[in-house]
């Protein structure tokens, strides 16, 4: 092997970017008769994994799929190991534009969940903060949708070197056990009800353009108001909004005094809509390039098994916030390239 520093086989070095970045490792794969492939990005912080089905298609899975993964996997360790910290005194840690499956799985198995703002500096000084407050506590696992993940308190991270290890006992655990990491995932889902999550981008290069489409969501119903006065639904009142956050004016409508939790920053925009169906959706801007980002998740209740309803459902509810909210025909913005 010789390395490279212009990685030559792919179009961008980066896992996160889906399929496309694993092609020379699926023929690979396909030639050695090789299921599971791991993959990191050059600094080894990511870790992407796809499947080989039974149909010989490959499935890559995104960073939602990964936490519910590993975050069933460590809670499974823990509790058949002989750690003397109580499941109770453990937390688990996720940025809030990330799957709340870790929430879900933390309502009914009785650890406790902790949302961040986005990105590992933030999840990582919460693992060290909570670690300093007692001897008593343990930080089982923190992730982003971005494909990275925290699995070990020895490193408060994102490392794709030690997620690309706890994936691969998962693996071989699941193996002995005759399933597939498709079908521990399809099994988290009926445990914990479907999560399933649509995210996407469109690019941006004007900041007044990116100015006017947020300040018109602070003043949909007046433009004149002194007062916030976000949507209240999208398709025509079909789907109801029941709460807002708005982390660049310190709004949110679900918290006494309308007041914030998380940090605000009044440089980035970044609202947060919740929708009675249990829909939730993020429109924030890029810190380094010039796109309006959205990040959405549906979470259906345990009983609900129409999972492609559910899928349909949140397809019809994106495409309406996108048309409504980001208005890009209007605008002539461009969407992701597939």
């Amino acid at each position: 092997m010789n390395p490279d520093p212009e990685f030559p086989t792919v179009r961008f070095p980066n896992p996160e970017e889906g399929k496309s970045a694993l092609n020379d490792a699926i023929e690979t794969a396909n030639r050695s008769g090789t299921t599971i492939i791991l993959a990191n990005d050059p600094d080894a912080d990511r870790l992407a994994v796809a499947e080989k089905s039974k149909s010989g298609d490959w499935k890559v899975f995104n960073g939602n799929e990964l936490g519910a993964l590993l975050g069933w996997w460590i809670i499974y360790i823990h509790n058949n190991s002989k750690c003397p910290i109580e499941l109770k005194n453990c937390y688990m840690i996720a940025s809030t534009v990330s799957s709340k499956i870790l929430e879900t799985m933390a309502s009914r198995d009785g650890f406790t969940f902790i949302e961040t703002l986005t990105g590992f500096k933030w999840m990582g000084n919460k693992a060290h903060d909570l670690v300093n407050l007692s001897n008593g506590i343990k930080i089982l696992f923190a992730f982003e949708e971005a494909i990275g993940f925290m699995v070990s308190p020895a490193v408060l991270d994102k490392d794709g070197i030690t997620a690309g290890i706890r994936l691969a006992e998962l693996a071989a655990h699941l193996h002995n056990e005759g399933l597939t990491l498709a079908d521990q995932l399809t099994k988290i889902y009926e445990m914990y009800g479907y999560h399933v999550s649509e995210n996407s981008y469109y690019i941006c290069r004007d900041p007044d353009i990116i100015e006017q489409i947020f300040t018109r969501l602070r003043k949909f119903d007046d433009e004149a108001s002194d007062e916030f006065t976000y949507p209240k639904s999208i398709l025509d009142g079909k789907y109801k909004i029941t709460g807002v956050r708005d982390l660049t004016t310190g709004f949110d409508s679900t918290q006494p005094n309308n007041t914030a939790i998380l940090p605000v920053s009044k440089s980035s925009q970044m609202i947060t809509f919740y929708f009675e169906n249990g829909l939730t959706i993020t429109l924030r801007t890029s810190g380094t390039e010039p796109k309006i980002k959205y990040y959405s998740e549906l979470r259906a209740p345990r009983e609900e098994r129409d999972w492609r309803k559910v899928e349909e459902t949140l397809h019809e509810m994106v495409q309406g916030i996108v048309n409504e909210f980001i208005q890009p025909v209007k605008y002539g913005l461009d969407p992701k390239s597939d």
